[in-house]
């Protein structure tokens, strides 16, 4: 069993949406401090003004994960004077919209693969070392059920949440074998009620996931060594269908009859406000 307790945990996206709740959560399980990332200087602000007028220590940094240079930059910051870091939850992500993919700019393509993916790999790659020396650690990538599942009109973002899947997994399987007390986490919800996927129509037997009860099963599956959380429960049966319908038979089942393929016609995305 993993504990917070007394230890510093890292959250990228951590000013809003279900990074903010992980980075609470953390505190409130008595973490010694919480470190902060992102790039909305305002909320970041305003996040860490609330904790710690409850009392908690909070580390806030301004860092565009989609650069590696504020990647490399903070996260030596935070090695040399706050400490190494034992929980980190990889959340900060973007979805660009729903497009063809013909519709993407070579801007959208390069935003949402260097923030859901590359930066992803980065700033773990920027702890990981610290946390094989220390003996122990917990990575959690929070990735996506469209990481598992194709979706038209979306393709550009299942492409860079297909790839954390697949990394998360591939550097569980070598740190089982090479430093088995750092832990690998890989989450893949499906829609949450955060506003990023606003007007989205969600499949059938895939209600919206709402924030507060799906991250507090995030933090039971740290604590509990998981090493997979699939919500809502339905998702776990993707990899299972997937393996024994034929391709035609899955897109009719998993597109008609539960509507995935359809889930982005709606879509209308965070308000700009």
């Amino acid at each position: 069993m993993s504990s917070f307790s007394s230890r510093i945990v890292l959250v990228t996206g951590g000013a809003s949406g279900i990074g903010r709740l992980m980075a609470k959560k953390a505190l409130m399980r008595k973490a010694k401090c919480v470190i902060i990332w992102d790039i909305d200087e305002v909320k970041l602000n305003q996040t860490t003004a609330e904790f710690e007028g409850l009392g908690f220590e909070v580390y806030p940094y301004v860092v565009d994960i989609a650069n590696k240079e504020d990647i490399a930059w903070a996260g030596q910051d935070v090695l040399t004077n706050i400490g190494e870091v034992d929980i980190l939850f990889n959340n900060a992500g973007i979805v660009v919209g729903s497009k063809r993919f013909v519709e993407h700019t070579d801007e959208d393509i390069d935003n949402t693969i260097s923030i859901n993916t590359l930066g992803v790999i980065r700033v773990a790659s920027a702890f990981l070392p610290a946390m094989i020396r220390q003996g122990s650690g917990h990575i959690i990538n929070i990735a996506s059920a469209a990481g598992l599942v194709a979706n038209p009109n979306m393709s550009v973002y299942v492409a860079s949440k297909w790839a954390i899947v697949g990394w998360s997994e591939s550097l569980r399987l070598e740190l089982e074998k090479d430093a088995p007390n750092v832990k690998v986490l890989t989450v893949t919800p499906s829609y949450i009620n955060t506003g990023m996927f606003a007007g989205i129509t969600p499949p059938i037997l895939t209600p919206l996931l709402e924030p507060e009860p799906f991250v507090e099963r995030v933090m039971k599956a740290v604590e509990g060594n998981e090493v997979n959380l699939k919500a809502p429960f339905l998702v776990n049966s993707v990899p299972f269908l997937k393996g024994i319908l034929p391709t035609r038979v899955f897109d009719y089942v998993v597109g008609d009859i539960f509507g995935v393929y359809k889930s982005m016609t709606s879509f209308k995305g965070k308000s700009k406000k």
